[in-house]
């Protein structure tokens, strides 16, 4: 691809692209002079905290690396060690270290699904990945100095259609050639938003996008990108109560997206406890695999591969005692019980008490909504068997 600006990447990508090392230490100089990012993460660590070194390690910082490694590696620790009580990671051995992928993960956080990965893949070894999120996630110049500091790119989001369709193929364009010529993976999550009800479910549209940049057929297309599905679950559901109240207020027919509803959901879900997290790498999507869909219509080829990442996703699930006892709750049942104890139940029944205080509200509809975001996951293990 021609027309190579100065940092390393062509010129008609530079209003999505991260930063690269040449920008980072005049990023840094911004972020050592913010004061409310200094505040905010006294806030969120305490006494310990020290700004004037953090302050020190920022302004010496020279390098997209150096920044995921002394900041957001130690920032994801400290998170880790207050928020989560165990944090598990499996399937390393489904990928290659030296091979750029495609990581399509289901998505249950703004922020903490992609940063928890970028973790994960540090600490066993593998570069970080590129990561996509939505033009609506940058809410200040700050927001925008960690984000492209962190190797996130940039989607655009609203617009009319013609405007929709431009984006997804400038997306289309820069994924694959970060991929297959930058060699670099990425990270992109299963659907549009977040998950709010409990079903992980990819969207055909999705994968349709991510072969609009290829002139070849579909098999080829996608296998050159190396995909593979990514499953994280959350012991307690990060912003479970936001996620109920929005649904709630969505089938109400009064639900409207507030100023700074992002931003709440962000902080509410770094700050919230969050029990046992683990992130499973599935296997990756083979060529054979969409071989066997090769002669179907291009909607149904789209959507069998859909299914193909949902069964591996939602299989890799690691259901918690809490989506067990939800689903008991939900269907009067004990058929679960052997999955958790009274405590368990209790703690979860604790958990569920918030909506009794909830008032001008149908308090059995909202309870089942807050039920099915837990409940949801063991239905989908269900039918795949």
């Amino acid at each position: 691809m021609s027309n190579q600006t100065e940092y390393g990447y062509p010129s008609v990508f530079d209003d999505i692209r991260p930063y690269t090392d040449t920008e980072i230490p005049a990023a840094m100089q911004r972020l050592a002079q913010h004061e409310e990012l200094f505040q905010q993460i006294a806030d969120f660590f305490g006494p310990g905290f020290e700004a004037r070194n953090f302050r020190k390690t920022l302004c010496a910082i020279d390098s997209v690396k150096a920044f995921q490694w002394n900041v957001m590696k130690n920032i994801s620790c400290g998170l880790i060690k207050k928020t989560i009580s165990d944090f598990t990671c499996s399937g390393f051995e489904n990928i290659d270290r030296e091979k750029p992928y495609l990581f399509v993960s289901n998505h249950r956080d703004i922020v903490l699904d992609a940063m928890l990965l970028q973790y994960s893949l540090v600490v066993n070894g593998f570069d970080t990945c590129q990561i996509c999120f939505g033009s609506n996630l940058i809410f200040s110049p700050l927001f925008n100095d960690i984000g492209k500091s962190n190797k996130m790119f940039q989607v655009e989001r609203g617009g009319n259609r013609l405007d929709y369709y431009h984006n997804l193929a400038h997306l289309s364009d820069y994924m694959r050639y970060v991929i297959t010529q930058r060699k670099e993976p990425v990270w992109i999550a299963q659907r549009n938003g977040r998950t709010k009800n409990g079903i992980d479910a990819t969207d055909p549209a999705i994968i349709k996008m991510f072969a609009m940049s290829s002139g070849e057929d579909p098999v080829t297309a996608l296998s050159a990108l190396n995909i593979v599905p990514v499953s994280v679950s959350y012991e307690w559901e990060s912003c479970d109560r936001l996620k109920a109240l929005e649904l709630y207020a969505l089938r109400e027919g009064k639900y409207e997206k507030k100023p700074g509803e992002d931003l709440n959901s962000i902080i509410t879900g770094i700050r919230q406890q969050k029990g046992h997290v683990h992130f499973h790498i599935c296997q990756p999507i083979s060529e054979e695999e969409l071989k066997a869909f090769s002669t179907m219509p291009s909607n149904a080829f789209f959507h069998k591969v859909a299914a193909l990442m949902d069964e591996r996703i939602n299989s890799a699930f690691a259901l918690t005692q809490n989506n067990y006892i939800a689903h008991d709750l939900l269907s009067a049942s004990a058929n679960h019980c052997s999955k958790y104890t009274a405590e368990q139940k209790e703690a979860f029944l604790r958990h569920l008490a918030w909506v009794d205080d909830c008032e001008n509200m149908d308090r059995e509809v909202l309870r089942n909504i807050f039920l099915g975001i837990y409940a949801n996951p063991v239905d989908s293990a269900l039918r795949i068997g």
